[in-house]
């Protein structure tokens, strides 16, 4: 039984092989580009692989991702008849949900603001809104975008939600693909939460920002590609959006000299809503690999053909 992860410059690979080796002392665990053996490589557990990584692996029959996200693998060239799975994990989803209702909560409260306003020694107050006032839109209301959505609702947010098919979560209007604009309309504050697809690929765009109400506040948590970064800024300047939280970017680390860095309406954070813990995500890999040997269907596997 063998497992290569493919993680290039990736600082924890230790942490991911000691727990893969505390899970089952009998698996071996190899690290890309020092594996061996690869014509017997069945399953490969990557973030970020080099572009042809996977052409390497004439025998390959699985592919899992380390983290939610997929396009980093589907964006490569992905050998036929090999699958490929992606995490879903209740504790990324909790601690996702939090992070985003602290973006709400201090969107809504002037938090940052009285950062800036102490720097400047400066008292000046402004009216808060309650939680109750403000209808949050979930653009992307799947597994995680619905734990996001009830979180803030148990908060007294008013919470709607946008997704190709309808969910039915209780007490939260689910839109579905043709109802975009209506969607829009009623978001005062828009989380995104989308998949990355070439359909997603710069949705946040001009067109979207003008049918969302006047000032409304953008929370990205998606994808660093979802966003026109040119039209945000537009956006912002012409004051169609009051601000933005970031927390993915087209590149990261963010270069020193973006002007997201200092723009006075835009908060950063370093890709930090959820961080993968493998203690929590190799059992799960494990639980697929061991289906897979047993010939079973895999746990969240990824529809190639959505993306997602």
């Amino acid at each position: 039984m063998k497992v290569v992860i493919i993680s290039p410059g990736r600082k924890d690979i230790p942490v991911w092989v000691s727990t893969f080796k505390k899970h089952n002392p009998d698996i071996e665990v190899e690290v890309y580009p020092d594996d061996t053996n690869r014509e017997a490589t069945e399953f490969i557990a990557t973030w970020n692989p080099p572009q042809d990584a996977f052409e390497k692996y004439p025998n390959l029959k699985v592919i899992a991702s380390m983290a939610a996200g997929v396009k980093h693998i589907t964006s490569k060239k992905i050998p036929e008849n090999v699958k490929v799975t992606r995490v879903k994990d209740e504790y990324l989803n909790y601690d996702l949900s939090y992070f985003v209702l602290s973006l709400v909560l201090n969107h809504i409260k002037h938090i940052p603001l009285y950062f800036k306003n102490q720097l400047e020694n400066n008292w000046n107050r402004k009216m808060y809104h309650r939680p109750e006032d403000i209808t949050v839109g979930i653009l992307g209301f799947g597994n995680i975008g619905q734990a996001i959505g009830q979180l803030l609702q148990k908060n007294d947010f008013n919470v709607i939600g946008w997704s190709r098919s309808k969910k039915d979560v209780e007490g939260i209007k689910s839109y579905t693909e043709k109802e975009l604009g209506n969607f829009l309309n009623k978001a005062e504050v828009l989380v995104c939460m989308l998949p990355h697809t070439p359909e997603t690929e710069n949705i946040l765009n001009a067109e979207l920002f003008h049918q969302l109400p006047k000032n409304a506040y953008l929370i990205n948590v998606g994808r660093g590609a979802h966003l026109n970064e040119k039209d945000l800024i537009s956006a912002l300047d012409s004051e169609q959006l009051s601000g933005a939280a970031l927390d993915v970017f087209k590149e990261e680390p963010l270069p020193e000299n973006h002007p997201f860095w200092n723009h006075p309406k835009i908060f950063v954070t370093p890709h930090t809503a959820s961080i993968t813990n493998p203690k929590t995500i190799v059992p799960k890999m494990l639980e697929n690999f061991k289906r897979f040997k047993n010939g079973k269907d895999l746990k969240d596997e990824v529809n190639l053909e959505k993306g997602y």
